[in-house]
């Protein structure tokens, strides 16, 4: 007898990201660049890569998360909520959302529980760390190519009061910084250059991709919205933004200097991370220092740099995510990047256990 299957979805305003589970293990993730922000076309388009990569989705159960009703398309978050519900309803069968506390919906509800669903993904990937290592106190940091989620969790739950996006940035649990989309004038007002510190240019002419890249921590495969100016992602067009953070030219110094420069940029955006972690763990008192943090994301490669005394780091993708016999190894370097979609199907898939 075949094992039920069950497709994690995680709708956001740049991508859209699915897993494939059997049997509660992951056999197959990916991402798809969807720009909803320019119509819901392109999400329509990801499904039906989805569905291209997945013949039989008609067969699969489909659980649902999202942040894509925060994009300026909608006229609100609550009107976004409802047409990525109904979009996804004449997409795939029956599909459920995640609604946090409130449990689980259906489309036809989707509409009254928006306030749950809204932006809740992180909440679904920290509570899919929490039933996984329930003995272990720790953090789930989750850097994507938008944002960072810093999520307690212990004793198997996640105890954090903050439920929306307002709530979690005054706490400092979400931070608006990514490595791939992040515009480089967010991450400084001063970069050093030559001995002096110099004013940044208010432009986007870079972002942190250029940044990664450059440094060579961004994989390829991750690296999937257009460069700021629209021209290649080769090493030449990349130090080319790069200075023009600066008001100069790649010609202006050699290629040594602009990947000192580069890591400059890498530099003050780790100290905002890790100053963002501080605020997180000083606003928990009385709680269990972290064991473990659990890298998640496309910006991955940054969390050892993070680790407060005492704590190890552990991958979402090897650690967290079951993963089905026989994958490829990159299975769970994209089950880390997709660590929602992953999430949200393993949740589902254990109520009917």
């Amino acid at each position: 007898m075949a094992e039920p299957v069950v497709v994690g979805w995680d709708i956001g305003g740049a991508h859209v990201k699915a897993a494939r589970l059997a049997g509660g293990r992951v056999q197959d993730v990916a991402q798809w660049p969807c720009p909803l922000w320019q119509g819901t076309e392109h999400l329509e388009h990801g499904l039906a890569q989805a569905a291209a990569r997945w013949p039989g989705l008609a067969r699969a159960r489909h659980a649902v998360t999202m942040t894509g009703e925060m994009v300026d398309l909608f006229a609100h978050r609550e009107d976004g909520v409802r047409r990525i519900a109904a979009l996804m309803a004449r997409a795939v069968p029956a599909p459920r959302f995640f609604a946090g506390d409130a449990g689980w919906c259906g489309a036809d509800t989707a509409a009254t529980h928006w306030p749950h669903i809204a932006s809740a993904n992180w909440l679904a990937a920290a509570r899919h760390c929490a039933r996984a290592l329930p003995d272990m106190a720790g953090m789930l940091v989750d850097i994507g190519s938008t944002t960072t989620d810093l999520i307690a969790f212990e004793a198997g739950r996640v105890p954090t009061p903050s439920r929306s996006d307002v709530q979690r940035l005054a706490s400092g649990e979400l931070v608006y910084q990514g490595v791939v989309r992040t515009p480089l004038c967010a991450l400084a007002r001063r970069i050093p250059w030559r001995g002096e510190r110099l004013n940044v240019m208010n432009e986007f002419f870079a972002t942190t991709a250029d940044v990664y890249r450059l440094t060579g921590e961004l994989a390829a495969a991750h690296d999937q919205q257009p460069s700021a100016d629209d021209a290649p992602k080769d090493a030449g067009h990349t130090r080319m933004r790069l200075a023009r953070m600066i008001g100069l030219d790649a010609r202006d110094a050699g290629e040594d200097e602009w990947l000192g420069f580069a890591r400059a940029w890498r530099a003050q955006q780790l100290g905002e991370l890790r100053g963002q972690l501080d605020r997180v763990l000083a606003g928990r008192p009385g709680s269990p220092v972290p064991q473990v943090l659990v890298a998640a994301g496309c910006g991955a490669f940054l969390v050892p740099e993070l680790l407060p005394p005492g704590a190890r780091a552990l991958a979402y993708g090897r650690d967290v995510a079951r993963l089905a016999d026989g994958v490829p190894p990159a299975t769970a370097d994209w089950a880390a990047v997709c660590a929602p979609a992953v999430a949200v199907a393993a949740l589902a898939d254990e109520e009917t256990r």
